[in-house]
Order: structure tokens, then C-alpha cells, then sequence
């Protein structure tokens, strides 16, 4: 439910051979089926619902002529940033995940300093925010009562299976694994975006790391 495998239209896979290298890659996982987010980003990545669901058909296309087995949807990870905020005020339909279910994420520069307006907002619109990967946002690294407060604002929380890996560093790490222990995450997912992070999905100690942290424990599905 969070992954960057369409052509072309942000920094995940830049054409369709590649989306199809990547879908066939998360196909031997297991993966039946894959709701992909591309970045919407006001000063870098302003797709639409048209630029989006154009390379959703593509890449349906082309997986059916290849014959891959995979149902294939689209929604948006959408930055809290002022283009966000317009398009909400505006009453733009926004492309959730499920239902009024949306994607969102945070600068990893800096926190939001109107975060409980912008989930305000958010809420009274109509939709339920996931708040991408909050274990990689370093300004929470050192008080993990943010992640308790993300939850308390009214965001559900989802983490990078790669986070749990030290991918992305060994203070990430130690974050996702905090919120994975302290069962504040709903969800889980690849944010794949290349073929590196795909390798290191198919490692086998990953895939055992991922079994332990997601075994036993219930998380929403689609």
C-alpha cells in the first residue's frame, strides 16, 4: 500500500520496463496485489489524479501483456506542504488508498509546525491521514512520545519494512522497531521506489527480520 513502481512520474521508476522488473520482483514475494502512492509534491512532483491514473493503465497494460499476476490500484503520498493544504481548502478529490483513507508524509528536514491544524483539516475534509514512515523523520529520534502523539492527532501510522532493517540508518531502527513493539503502527509497507530496495526486500535475514515483526500481530488490510 506504498510503493513508487509507475513510469516516469516521480523518483521511483523513471519507464515501464523498470516498473515491470520491480512489480515481477514483489510478484516472487508474494505480493498479489499493490496500491501504489506516487509523490505528489507542490515544488517538485505535481501530479494529478490524470498523470497518475495514465501511468496506472500503462503499467496494467503492460503487466497483462506480459501475463503478471498482480491487481494493480493507485491513490497519491501527498506532502503536507501549501499544495497539499489548497487542493484540501479547495475541495479537489484526493486519491486515498481505501474509502477516505490518504497517504501523507512530512519534510525529513523539519517537522510540521502546524501539524495538529493540518490534521484538522484533514479530518473535518473527510479523510483518515496515514502518516508515511514516521520512523524516518529524525526530529522525533529523540523523544518516541511523538509517535504516541502522531496517533493521539488522529494519523495512523505506517512503517518501512526496510526501516526495521537499519536500511536507512540504525537510529530508523531503532524507531520502527520501537513503534512495531509498541503496536502503534496499522500498517506496513515497501515504499519501493528501485531496484536496491528490492534486493534488499529478498534478502532472506530481511524477510526473517520482517517475519518477527509482523507475526502474530493484526494489521488492516484492503
Amino acid at each position: 500500500m506504498h510503493s513508487h513502481i509507475l513510469p516516469g512520474i516521480d523518483d521511483g521508476s523513471p519507464d515501464i520496463a523498470t516498473s515491470l522488473e520491480l512489480i515481477r520482483g514483489l510478484n516472487k514475494l508474494g505480493i498479489k496485489k499493490s496500491i501504489t502512492t506516487p509523490h505528489i509534491i507542490g515544488d517538485l512532483y505535481r501530479n494529478t489524479p490524470h498523470t497518475i491514473n495514465k501511468a496506472l493503465q500503462q503499467t496494467k497494460d503492460a503487466c497483462a501483456a506480459e501475463g503478471i499476476d498482480i491487481e494493480l490500484s493507485a491513490a497519491a503520498e501527498y506532502m503536507l506542504d501549501d499544495h497539499f493544504m489548497a487542493l484540501l481548502k479547495n475541495g479537489e478529490p484526493l486519491l486515498t488508498i481505501h474509502s477516505n483513507i490518504i497517504l501523507t508524509e512530512q519534510s525529513y528536514a523539519s517537522p510540521n509546525n502546524k501539524l495538529e491544524e493540518t490534521v484538522f483539516e484533514i479530518i473535518t475534509g473527510g479523510y483518515n491521514p496515514i502518516m508515511a514512515h514516521p520512523e524516518r523523520y529524525g526530529y522525533y529520534h529523540k523523544n518516541y512520545d511523538n509517535y504516541h502523539r502522531l496517533k493521539e492527532l488522529g494519523f495512523i501510522l505506517q512503517v518501512n519494512l526496510l526501516s526495521l532493517t537499519g536500511y536507512y540508518g540504525g537510529a530508523v531502527a531503532k524507531a520502527a522497531k520501537y513503534i512495531m513493539t509498541h503496536e502503534l503502527a496499522d500498517y506496513v509497507g515497501t515504499d519501493l521506489h528501485h531496484a536496491k530496495h528490492l534486493a534488499a526486500l529478498q534478502q532472506k535475514e530481511n524477510l526473517q527480520l520482517f517475519i518477527k515483526y509482523t507475526e502474530g500481530k493484526s494489521f488492516n488490510t484492503f
